[in-house]
């Protein structure tokens, strides 16, 4: 983050924890159907379900589990699926921006779960815009500087990306972050692909356009509080903040 790249590792780190419980693969599998049910169950005619897929496997998520999902999205189980997308405006503590985007097939239950998760950490609902407006939407595509031994340079990155249309490239210690428009995170990706390099994650993410400061480790650790509170929330897909949270105070947290 940083908005979304300072605690990424973090955000990994708990996204395994997740896992096991769970959280994440239901948080993909609503991915995948709301792929299929907006531009249909065909994956060669769908990047946005080839996409929601791949991610789902990286996390192994099961075959049957990715089938039923696509399935179900795309009305072939004689069901469907009728989920909405939702977004919540928050400010948290130290006055730190909050997007909290929800998938859900309850309108009235999203609101009174975020709400609660809001006001009970240490935060407050935000007027309509007065959040969003400090945030752009991305392409994000991670990729791990280490891949099975060998070295990826930023270098490589751009040679590979540049042409796709790769705006910017961040270094964040052990992976890099690539930055482009929303609409060209897909050609990007491939382009690390036919390079041979592997990405570790490729999403459509809510980027800040300015950071807030959080220095005090009292004040990060609430604001961490708040966001694994709001994520761990079944309607909820994703959050994104503003909340730059420099390294030592991560690692005092994390100790």
């Amino acid at each position: 983050m940083s908005g979304h790249s300072k605690w990424a590792t973090t955000k990994h780190k708990k996204a395994a924890i997740d896992a096991k419980r769970g959280k994440l693969f239901a948080k993909l599998i609503k991915n995948i159907e709301i792929a299929a049910k907006m531009g249909g169950p065909d994956l060669t005619g769908n990047p946005t379900l080839v996409d929601a897929v791949q991610k789902a496997k990286k996390q192994s998520v099961p075959n049957k589990n990715i089938d039923s999902a696509v399935k179900r999205g795309g009305g072939l189980d004689g069901v469907g699926v009728n989920y909405e997308t939702i977004m919540y405006e928050v400010y948290g503590p130290q006055g730190v921006a909050l997007l909290v985007e929800c998938l859900t097939d309850n309108r009235n239950r999203a609101a009174m779960e975020v709400r609660t998760a809001v006001t009970r950490n240490g935060g407050t609902m935000a007027d309509p815009g007065s959040v969003s407006r400090l945030f752009t939407r991305k392409g994000v595509v991670v990729v791990s500087k280490d891949q099975e031994g060998k070295s990826v340079s930023e270098d490589d990155v751009l040679e590979a990306t540049l042409d796709a249309g790769a705006e910017d490239v961040n270094d964040h210690g052990e992976s890099f972050e690539i930055q482009s428009e929303p609409g060209d995170v897909v050609a990007v990706r491939t382009s690390l692909q036919d390079a041979g390099i592997d990405y570790e994650s490729a999403d459509v993410l809510f980027v800040a356009s300015m950071d807030i400061p959080v220095a005090d480790p009292d004040a990060a650790g609430k604001v961490f509080k708040l966001v694994d509170v709001l994520d761990d929330l079944d309607d909820v897909q994703n959050v994104f903040t503003n909340a730059d949270i420099p390294d030592d105070v991560l690692e005092a947290i994390d100790a």
